[in-house]
């Protein structure tokens, strides 16, 4: 039994905050953002809603497309950072929405590496032929712990949701066919939000020192990064007697062009085998993943058959990578 991908969907806020707002809120601009990051905007969820609002509607997409009933579902992961309330987990907002009335589901949080983490969580219900649907989500509302003054950290990230549905196979040939995870805490120091967890709870003087806020030491996440995602994305291919010409694309985590463009050059591939869609979305942390697969896979760039690598680099620091077979026509 093997989990296979079924069906896959996105979707981002209307509200687009560029560039040149961003020049009128902190001290910086175009062309410095661009170089450096590759972002030209990035999308804004409004205030009253939450992640779960985004989560569920790129869900409802996935549904529509394959055709199927939420009360279909067996299970329903969120790879978030940004959930809407400490208790209960996103996905029982997101069950509610879709009315998925014989499904169970919890949260996982794996920095921008934790789309990469649900999916390899949701394989092995599959596999194990526990579950036939796994909705697998990555949904974050990155506006609502960055701080607006911090142009370190404000250029960077946005908001949205990707989702795809995982389903049985009896094709070995096809779906999700290896993943290589990693985790170091040390790393914990460079990337974190110091407050509002049971370590330091929201006070008075949390607040007042912006402690709920994204910290993020740029150049060291930068350094760790580059080397994180280029070494197991050519790990993987290696570990399965691939290389660089056997790939139909590479999906990244949408963090930094120069990031993507290093870990590409480590793998041999050209630039139409890479996935870019960091210009239009920032770094929406969870969902960079899907969002992108998604996009690519409306614009047909890959065909059933095809081999596609997932790579992620996140807080924690987390990283990994995934190598999947697509099995959609």
């Amino acid at each position: 039994m093997r989990a296979k991908i079924t069906g896959v969907g996105h979707f981002a806020p209307e509200n687009k905050l560029t560039n040149k707002d961003l020049e009128q809120i902190v001290n910086t601009n175009d062309d410095w953002i661009t170089s450096r990051t590759g972002i030209k905007e990035r999308r804004m969820l409004e205030k009253d809603r939450g992640t779960s609002y985004m989560a569920a509607k790129a869900a409802k997409r996935v549904l529509k497309q394959r055709k199927i009933s939420a009360d279909e579902l067996d299970l329903i992961i969120i790879a978030t950072v940004t959930s809407d309330m400490v208790v209960p987990a996103t996905a029982a907002f997101v069950q509610k929405e879709l009315n998925a009335a014989n499904c169970w589901g919890f949260d996982l949080n794996g920095g921008c590496s934790g789309f990469l983490y649900a999916l390899a969580t949701g394989s092995q219900f599959i596999e194990t032929g526990k579950h036939n649907k796994v909705m697998v989500i990555g949904a974050d509302k990155m506006s609502s712990i960055i701080n607006y003054k911090d142009r370190n950290t404000c250029v960077l990230f946005g908001d949205a949701a990707g989702a795809v549905l995982l389903e049985s196979s009896d094709d070995d040939n096809a779906g999700v066919k290896d993943f290589i995870l990693h985790l170091d805490g040390s790393g914990s120091r460079f990337l974190h939000v110091s407050a509002g967890g049971s370590l330091r709870p929201a006070s008075h003087e949390t607040v007042d020192k912006d402690m709920h806020y994204v910290y993020q030491d740029g150049k060291a996440v930068f350094k760790q990064a580059v080397v994180g995602m280029a070494d197991v994305s050519a790990r993987i291919l290696k570990k399965n007697e691939l290389d660089g010409g056997d790939l139909k694309l590479f999906i990244p985590h949408q963090a930094n062009l120069r990031i993507i463009d290093a870990a590409a050059k480590k793998m041999k591939i050209n630039q139409d085998q890479v996935v870019v869609n960091i210009e239009k979305y920032g770094n929406t942390t969870a969902a960079t993943i899907p969002l992108a697969m998604s996009e690519a896979y409306q614009q047909g760039r890959m065909s059933k058959n095809d081999w596609i690598i997932l790579s992620a680099f996140g807080a924690g620091f987390t990283w990994g990578s995934m190598l999947l077979k697509w099995a959609i026509d």
